[in-house]
C-alpha cells in the first residue's frame, strides 16, 4: 500500500472503523440559514489483523439504495481553508486488482477534472485534465500489455 494508506491504517482503531460525514445547509442572499437538511454518509472499513482493508461499505441517508453498498477502493478529500490543505484518505481492499486500480484512478482523473470545470468554468485546463487521464490509463493498458506477454 502506499505511504497514504499507510498513515492512515497506522491512526484507526483494530478490525473496524467508520466513517460519518454530515452535508449542511442553504443560505439565503444575507448569508442567514434559510433550510437545513442533513444527509450522512456512513463508511464501514473492515479490517483484517494487519490493519489491512478487506471490506468497504458504505450508506448514504439520501441513496434510494436501502442497504449498504459494497467498494473495493475509497478516495476522500477535505480542503483545509486555513491552512491551504488537502487532507486525503485513500484505501483499497486487498482484494483490489491493479487493473481495477488503473480504471478507478482514470475515471476520478475524469470526474474531478468535470469537477474542477463546472466550480472554474475554465474549459481548456479542463480539457488538458481529462487528455492527461486519458494518457495516463493508456500508457498503464501498454505497460500491461507489454508485462502479460
Amino acid at each position: 500500500m502506499g505511504s497514504a494508506g499507510a498513515y492512515f491504517r497506522s491512526i484507526i482503531t483494530p478490525y473496524f472503523f467508520f466513517i460519518n460525514v454530515n452535508f449542511a445547509a442553504e443560505f439565503n442572499s444575507t448569508n442567514h440559514i434559510q433550510y437545513m437538511h442533513k444527509s450522512t454518509i456512513t463508511i464501514d472499513v473492515l479490517l483484517d489483523a494487519n490493519k489491512v482493508p478487506e471490506q468497504i461499505n458504505w450508506k448514504a441517508t439520501d441513496s434510494s439504495a436501502e442497504t449498504a453498498q459494497k467498494s473495493k477502493a475509497m478516495a476522500i478529500a477535505f480542503w483545509d481553508g486555513a491552512d491551504k490543505t488537502a487532507m486525503r484518505i485513500d484505501l483499497w481492499t486487498k482484494d483490489m486488482m491493479v487493473d481495477e486500480m488503473a480504471d478507478f484512478y482514470y475515471q476520478m482523473m475524469m470526474g474531478m477534472a468535470d469537477t474542477f470545470n463546472r466550480a472554474t468554468h475554465q474549459q481548456e485546463m479542463t480539457d488538458n485534465m481529462k487528455q492527461f487521464a486519458r494518457s495516463f490509463f493508456e500508457q498503464f493498458r501498454q505497460i500491461q500489455i507489454k508485462e502479460n506477454k
